[in-house]
Order: C-alpha cells, then sequence, then structure tokens
C-alpha cells in the first residue's frame, strides 16, 4: 500500500528536485523523483556525458570495534577480510539457506571501522538481522542513515566533473573510498554506482547535500550533466545486468542462481549460508537469473511470462525498454540448463513477441570491472 503524500519521507535534496521541476514519485516509501525533463534524456546523458541522482533513501550503518571483522565476515557471502582501509566491495547477505537477505556496499575506512551501505526497503530488516547476528560480538553497530544524504554522480565525465571540485578523487581507483571533509563537514565518497559507468557515491551529512548537489550541477552543466530520476536509474541498472532487490533477488534466490556466484567466497571461512551455497555450487543451481532481449517491437513489464516453446517457462522480474540497444530488454528466472541464444517468446499484451536468452549485462563499458 503506498503512503499518502503526508506520510511520504523526504530526502534532504527534496526542494532541488520541486526546484528542478522533478516528477516525484513514491517509492517505498520515500518521495522521489522519477524523472526532470525526460527519462531517455537522462539515460543518454549518463551514458554519453553525466547524471546526478539523489539516492538518499538509502541506508548507512556503521560497523565498529574489534569484533567488526568476524561480525562482518559471518553476514556476508563475499570476503571482506580482504578489504584494506580506503577499499570497499559489492556483497550479498545470505540466510541459512544461501538465500539473499540484501545486496549492500561494504567500505573498510579504518583497521575496526566499516560502512555498509543498506537498500532502503530492507533497512530495518537488515538492521534486525545484524543485532541478531552480533549478539555475543564485540562489534558496535550504528545505524547512521536518518543523518545522512547520499547523491550519485555517474557517467564518463563523472572523474573530470569530481576532480575538478575534489582532485584527490582523480586517483580513486574502483571500489575505493575515502574519507574528507566537504564544507568541514565529516564525508565519505566511493567510486561506485548503480549504472554500468564510472562514478562516485557522495555519503554527506543532511546539513551540507543541496550544497554539494547545486556545486556538482554547476561545475558539470558545461559538460552535459544532468539530474537524473528514478526512471532513468532503473533502465541504466538493467542494462548493466545490476540487480534490483525485492524486485530480481530476495530470501527465496541464492546468488549462483541469480548470476552472482563471483559474490561467494566460498573458502574465506565459515559464515550465513555457506554449507547451503557450497552444496548448490556442486550439485549446480536448478534455475538462473537469465536476461531476455526481444527480436520485435515491443516493451516489456516485470510480470510478464516468458514462454518456451509454446508454454510458460518463467516470468520476467525486471524488464523496460533499453535506450542503448533499441529494444525491450528483462531479467526473470528460467531453467539453468539453457543455452544464450535460446529462441522464447515474452507474453505482451496478451501475444507472444520473439526474444532470446542471453547472459545479463546487456551492456558492458570496456573498462568494467567487478569489486
Amino acid at each position: 500500500m503506498s503512503a499518502t503524500a503526508a506520510e511520504l519521507r523526504r530526502t534532504p535534496l527534496n526542494e532541488r528536485h520541486r526546484a528542478l521541476g522533478a516528477r516525484l514519485v513514491d517509492f517505498h516509501g520515500w518521495e522521489l523523483p522519477i524523472q526532470y525533463e525526460s527519462i531517455l534524456k537522462e539515460h543518454e546523458a549518463v551514458r554519453r556525458d553525466a547524471g546526478l541522482f539523489d539516492v538518499s533513501h538509502m541506508g548507512q550503518v556503521w560497523a565498529r570495534g574489534k569484533g567488526a571483522l568476524a561480525f562482518l565476515q559471518k553476514v556476508n557471502a563475499n570476503d571482506v577480510a580482504r578489504l584494506s582501509p580506503g577499499q570497499a566491495l559489492y556483497s550479498q547477505l545470505t540466510n541459512e539457506n544461501g538465500g539473499i537477505v540484501d545486496d549492500v556496499i561494504v567500505s573498510r575506512l579504518e583497521s575496526e571501522r566499516y560502512l555498509v551501505v543498506v537498500n532502503a526497503a530492507t533497512r530495518a530488516g537488515d538492521l534486525a538481522w545484524f543485532k541478531k547476528q552480533a549478539a555475543g560480538l564485540p562489534v558496535e553497530l550504528e545505524d547512521a542513515s536518518d543523518s545522512f544524504g547520499m547523491m550519485a554522480l555517474q557517467g564518463p565525465l563523472a572523474n573530470e566533473i569530481a576532480a575538478s571540485l575534489y582532485p584527490e578523487l582523480a586517483g580513486l581507483p574502483r571500489f575505493g573510498a575515502l574519507e574528507r571533509r566537504i564544507f568541514e563537514q565529516p564525508a565519505v565518497i566511493t567510486r561506485t554506482g548503480y549504472t554500468g559507468e564510472d562514478g562516485f557515491e557522495f555519503i554527506v551529512p543532511n546539513e551540507i547535500a543541496s550544497r554539494l548537489w547545486d556545486n556538482l550541477l554547476l561545475k558539470g552543466r558545461s559538460v552535459g550533466l544532468r539530474p537524473c530520476g528514478l526512471g532513468a536509474r532503473d533502465t541504466l541498472r538493467l542494462e548493466a545486468g545490476l540487480l534490483l532487490y525485492g524486485q530480481d533477488i530476495d530470501e527465496e534466490h541464492t546468488p549462483f542462481e541469480a548470476g552472482y556466484g563471483w559474490v561467494v567466497k566460498l573458502d574465506k571461512g565459515d559464515f550465513i549460508g555457506r554449507e547451503a551455497l557450497r552444496r548448490q555450487k556442486a550439485e549446480g543451481p536448478r534455475r538462473r537469473l537469465w536476461g531476455v532481449k526481444l527480436l520485435e517491437r515491443g516493451v516489456p513489464r516485470p510480470g510478464a511470462a516468458v514462454l518456451l516453446e509454446g508454454r510458460r517457462a518463467g516470468t520476467l522480474c525486471s524488464a523496460t525498454f533499453s535506450p542503448t540497444l533499441g529494444t525491450g530488454i528483462g531479467m526473470g528466472y528460467l531453467d539453468a540448463g539453457l543455452a544464450p541464444s535460446t529462441k522464447v517468446a515474452v507474453e505482451l499484451h496478451g501475444r507472444p513477441v520473439s526474444a532470446q536468452l542471453v547472459r545479463p549485462p546487456f551492456y558492458k563499458r570496456s573498462e568494467e570491472t567487478h569489486g
């Protein structure tokens, strides 16, 4: 059920969105821009130049103390121990069955101090899960989400724009993390994003979020930087094969089924779900998240049936029109034994539209690497 306008939470950038004429929508209880001028123009700006997104709805949880690493190793499938201070990684939190509790970015800022960025819709559940799993460990957990705004600068020119304001960012590697003061306030900057392009995410105190937003837009205006909404964020991340929690992944699906087996480090030592995941890897998953690319005109939507030889074989989790490819794309769970290029059909408005299976991502910039 959607919240009423009075109940919606607002980010520290809400007034900026209104001043820019954004169309605002309810996104998991937050009032956020779906678009400013046009989803297509915002999408193309990120692929060609740069875009700026308000992602202040994301949650930030600090883990501090002598037991911080042991705690993070326990709840994460990825190997947090390989991080040095100043590094971040993408990970998935798994339950005892190997299902995905959430997907997160973990940054190590000091030897015993970490920042975990969690999804908005799962923030409360993640915090309860963290506290349960931290019992008995010498770790302090702090949900700092209400104190921070967060924005993502994304695109081929993101580095040029960011470095013009903060020169040290030019040398920040992919999945690097640093702390610095911005307008005399402590901030965290990571070279991460959700678009398949180069970029930075700025995590700053609420009171300076609008000022930083204004500065970034001012610096980037001459090279085509645009403010971007959730609509472009979704088309960009789907082209890049990036997962949306609660839609593409959840506690009923494992990293191996989602095509993210690279995130599971079975040899790092024990963690929640390790035995179930070890078993699934040995046996091979029965289903996997396939990409589906339309071969004729049509715009697929989440929930559309995927047909194989005329029979329903699965359902699209995420689906949209890809501005970069000029065709409809989607992702859905189908038999893991199928092969790329297998001909399928997607049911749109009651009729089958021809398509084929592909392994995500649909779009990949040449220098893209996983953290």
